[in-house]
């Protein structure tokens, strides 16, 4: 019994050394990279909605955060609204290829 209590006690005291090596490492100070241009795209965003308000500032804020320096979100959404104009005019094959080929290139 004896022999008991001090395996339990010695496997307490392994996993508890464990666990705290495990812990992760205090952040470093001060924000990252990412997190400094994030913070500086909302400032700019916030200073470009100038007087707007209500949904309408919610609206311009949504979308200025959104868009990227690359114009990846103007791409993708051209890319979706000429999608949806093949669909509607059932577009397949050699018809599609050529009609997204003209919608993207404008």
């Amino acid at each position: 019994m004896k022999h008991l209590f001090t395996a339990i006690a010695l496997a307490a005291c392994a996993f508890t050394a464990a666990a705290q090596t495990a812990a992760p490492a205090a952040p470093a100070s001060g924000p990252s990279a990412a997190q400094t241009a994030q913070r500086n795209k909302m400032s700019q965003c916030h200073q470009q909605a100038g007087d707007k308000k209500g949904d309408e500032r919610k609206a311009f804020l949504a979308e200025c955060l959104k868009a990227r320096k690359d114009g990846r979100a103007a791409q993708q959404e051209k890319m979706k609204t000429c999608n949806a104009d093949a669909k509607t005019k059932a577009l397949k094959g050699d018809e599609r290829k050529a009609f997204m080929k003209e919608c993207l290139g404008k």
